[in-house]
């Protein structure tokens, strides 16, 4: 399979922080899904195009480590490795200052491809994405 990576930019805003002006421990995980439909997006197989062949890839699991809080106005990059696609999905995530290029975080996600009408897990990648991956150009 052939390695991908891309990055998404993103800017903490006001309402990410918690009572300590810091990132909001949950507010991670949202940096990670918008990383993650920009990846998906980049490849040119969407969540709507899933859904068009009846498929979904809800998380089974995410590897969280927090290194160091974000704080307002900070200015981030988060990096995303498509890791393997069959079995199933994992993605790797690298959270940096967009300035120093220090890591905040990381982790991974992994999630399993269903059909959307009966829930059965499906264990390999359908041919479209397969073909989208290999198309692939950065």
């Amino acid at each position: 399979m052939k390695k991908i990576e891309t990055n998404y930019k993103t800017t903490v805003e006001f309402y990410d922080l918690d009572p300590m002006n810091v990132v909001w421990h949950g507010n991670y995980i949202r940096y990670l899904e918008a990383a993650r439909c920009d990846m998906l997006e980049k490849i040119g197989y969407t969540y709507e195009d899933m859904r068009k062949e009846n498929n979904a890839y809800p998380v089974a699991k995410m590897e969280l480590k927090f290194i160091k809080s974000a704080t307002f106005k900070q200015r981030l990059n988060v990096k995303t490795t498509l890791q393997e696609l069959e079995p199933a999905l994992i993605i790797k995530y690298e959270i940096t200052d967009e300035e120093t290029g220090k890591k905040l975080f990381q982790a991974q996600s992994m999630q399993i491809r269903v059909n959307i009408e009966t829930g059965e897990t499906i264990y390999n990648a359908s041919e479209s994405f397969l073909k989208k991956i290999e198309e692939y150009k950065e």
